[in-house]
């Protein structure tokens, strides 16, 4: 066998490691931060047998690590130009596959018209004062890693938290990737109560992956 098609014989191993809806869920899972192999049981609603099968699979194939803490086995992404990776499948699905097309459109584009805000705009917008940004994702996910400045308000906690925020600028939320409901619900429920609203273009994975800044912590929590 000839050193090329050794290496295509283990690129294929990485590609096969993705033929998988589980595995994809989980990696958009480990792609807000590390999590226990319950934890991402618990996220993806697998049981912990199914998880652990799935992501021995992807450390097989070197799109995850693990490592030991205490009587847990704690799971990561690898590289953190993984959803860069996914990112790149998704778009050529939704370009050529009618059944992928349809989804985002009945499912994700009916929801908000308006047109996401990109990543180069959403930090011109943060250093003139024209925009607050507000990540709603559990705080666990906020806590290990998320847009500088940017306030954790969970969607669910959102209107408990609407008079603390600032009619005069616009508020960018952004959640767990492009496909992730959270922004989605959260810019609705701020429009409703008279705000102006969008969505970051994609997630915090994405952000990361284009080795922007990131914070971790929980400095700026609460609204």
């Amino acid at each position: 066998m000839s050193p090329k098609k050794k290496l295509f014989e283990q690129f294929a191993r990485v590609a096969k490691s993705l033929a998988s809806p589980n595995r994809l869920e989980l990696i958009e899972t480990l792609a807000q931060g590390e999590k226990s192999v319950d934890a991402l049981a618990q996220a993806t609603g697998m049981s912990v047998a199914n998880t652990s099968h799935h992501l021995q699979i992807l450390r097989d194939s070197g799109l995850a690590e693990s490592r030991k803490e205490g009587l847990q086995v704690i799971y990561r992404l690898s590289d953190d130009q993984i959803p860069t990776l996914m990112g790149c499948i998704s778009r050529i699905a939704e370009k050529h596959l009618a059944e992928v097309e349809r989804i985002v459109r009945e499912h994700f584009d009916t929801r908000d018209s308006l047109t996401p805000v990109g990543r180069n705009e959403l930090m011109a917008r943060v250093k003139e004062g024209g925009a607050m940004v507000i990540d709603v994702r559990p705080a666990a996910e906020y806590q290990a890693g998320h847009i500088p400045g940017a306030i954790n308000i969970p969607v669910d906690e959102l209107p408990q938290h609407l008079e603390a925020l600032p009619h005069e600028q616009e508020i960018v939320a952004y959640c767990r990737g492009p496909y992730c409901m959270l922004a989605f619900e959260a810019v609705a429920k701020l429009r409703e109560a008279g705000y102006q609203a969008r969505r970051l273009e994609d997630g915090f994975p994405e952000w990361k992956a284009e080795n922007r800044p990131v914070d971790s912590g929980t400095p700026d929590s609460q609204a």
